[in-house]
């Protein structure tokens, strides 16, 4: 990468999941494939939301994942292939400033799975 070259974009992704074994399942098979350089776990958090003709309320656990651009499409694939749910919930957002160390410890952690 030249001086002048930009660094690849650092993304975060939401993915909530119906209980705690499911949301560690998940999140240690995208950190050992390369596709998220860390995931945060938060339980305790309530949907509420419309399913079909029904509003629902659940108890979910929330996965927080950090990753790079590039790796976005494979990292929503690979939680579809795996997650229980028919349509889980997989958004991204880019991550506009940050610690620079952190950020290219994101990128080093998933620069693999390319």
């Amino acid at each position: 990468m030249g001086t002048h070259d930009t660094p690849e974009p650092v993304y975060v992704s939401l993915c909530t999941c119906p209980n705690m074994q499911t949301a560690q399942e998940l999140a240690e098979a995208l950190v050992s494939e390369h596709l998220a350089a860390c995931v945060n776990i938060l339980s305790g958090v309530v949907s509420i939301y419309r399913w079909q003709t029904e509003i629902e309320t659940d108890n979910e656990v929330l996965l927080i994942i950090k990753t790079m651009e590039s790796s976005v499409d494979a990292l929503a694939a690979r939680i579809d292939a795996l997650h229980p749910y028919k349509v889980p919930e997989v958004i991204s957002h880019p991550i506009t400033a940050g610690n620079k160390n952190y950020l290219d410890w994101v990128r080093q952690c998933t620069a693999n799975n390319h």
